[in-house]
């Protein structure tokens, strides 16, 4: 167990390089809840649930963090810094990293049934700050949501959701390929130009259009004959301007 203990937070420092020990990583909010939650979920296995809430309670108040005591985690979470939200339906695989201010909600069924309503997070996937992710959807492995994104849809692995309703942008197989990406953005952020790609190319076209008609203008300038000017009236000598 702890040699178990010992690979949980050598995993953490591997994706947050500010702690310079273990025991510091052990104090972490992210640490203390994911601890607290393996209890209150072992006691909502056993149908203890009021047990569980209490638990899930004090975690609460101690991190900022609420996880359902129902949601399913795998190894080597991360929840870096709190104010997170985790629903009851909610599965979470291996290897997951959550930043702060995150929401893992569910849908509110008018047939009054519960159901899976929260969503499901394969391996590997990072969910950046203030992300919401609403439903019971799959986020795929290596997956990404950027910060503030709002997912309501599947997301294919490997990719990376961005903006409001999110949407799925190409990432380098370069980039894909890492083990660990933080807050779920490249460095180099081709979501970023992914986005802007379709504004850039209307500001560029327009700029092209202006250009072409300049130098048609300027043509047919050119082609124009030169204005003649008129000469003055001569007045006669000795005449009086009345």
């Amino acid at each position: 167990m702890l040699d178990r203990l010992i690979a949980y937070l050598d995993s953490i420092h591997a994706r947050d390089p500010a702690p310079r020990s273990r025991w510091e990583i052990l104090f972490y909010p992210g640490v203390i809840a994911l601890g607290l939650h393996r209890v209150a979920h072992w006691l909502f296995e056993a149908e203890m649930f009021l047990l569980a809430r209490l638990v899930n309670h004090f975690s609460r108040f101690l991190t900022a963090i609420d996880i359902h005591p129902g949601a399913t985690i795998g190894k080597n979470f991360f929840i870096d810094h709190g104010f997170t939200v985790i629903g009851e339906t909610a599965h979470i695989g291996d290897n997951v990293t959550i930043y702060q201010c995150v929401t893992l909600g569910g849908t509110n069924p008018t047939n009054g049934v519960g159901g899976k309503r929260h969503p499901t997070l394969l391996d590997n996937v990072i969910i950046g700050s203030g992300a919401q992710v609403i439903g019971p959807i799959t986020v795929g492995e290596r997956a990404r949501v950027g910060a503030n994104a709002v997912v309501t849809d599947d997301v294919p692995e490997g990719a990376t959701m961005i903006g409001l309703k999110a949407r799925s942008t190409l990432v380098p197989a370069e980039e894909w390929v890492k083990e660990f990406i933080p807050y779920g953005t490249p460095c180099d952020d081709p979501c970023q130009e992914e986005a802007g790609r379709s504004s850039r190319d209307c500001v560029e076209r327009l700029e092209a259009e202006i250009k072409a008609l300049r130098a048609e203008m300027d043509e047919l300038r050119r082609a124009l004959p030169a204005p003649a000017t008129a000469s003055a009236p001569k007045r006669k000598s000795g005449s009086k301007v009345s």
